[in-house]
């Protein structure tokens, strides 16, 4: 399984940005799927979850109420609507399979927020 992301940027605090991850092969529809995300000096985190047919969703607590996880396994593509954005939500945002696997980690995409 090949993941990529994408739809990062820079963007001010309160503002929105949509990250899709697009992955291939038949095992992204076979999986809880993730968005993780990693802030410089600080340990990779789980940001939100989504089981496999997309009927139940989780997010730490942290980004509740802020933050929506899709997916569309038809397309396999996975989403992470981001919204009222802060600047503690800068880093670097994965998708990858719940639990996670270590050969499916891409490059990820930067998210930066201003303040």
């Amino acid at each position: 399984v090949q993941l990529v992301e994408s739809g990062g940027g820079l963007v001010q605090a309160g503002g929105s940005l949509r990250l899709s991850c697009a992955g291939s092969g038949s095992t992204f529809s076979i999986n809880d799927m993730g968005w993780y995300r990693q802030a410089p000096g600080k340990l990779r985190e789980l940001v939100a979850v989504i089981t496999i047919d997309g009927g139940t969703t989780s997010y730490r607590d942290s980004v509740k109420g802020r933050f929506t996880i899709s997916r569309d396994n038809a397309k396999k593509t996975m989403y992470l609507q981001m919204n009222s954005l802060k600047p503690e939500d800068t880093a670097v945002y994965y998708c990858n399979a719940v639990p996670y696997s270590g050969e499916y980690w891409g490059q990820g995409t930067q998210v930066t927020v201003s303040s």
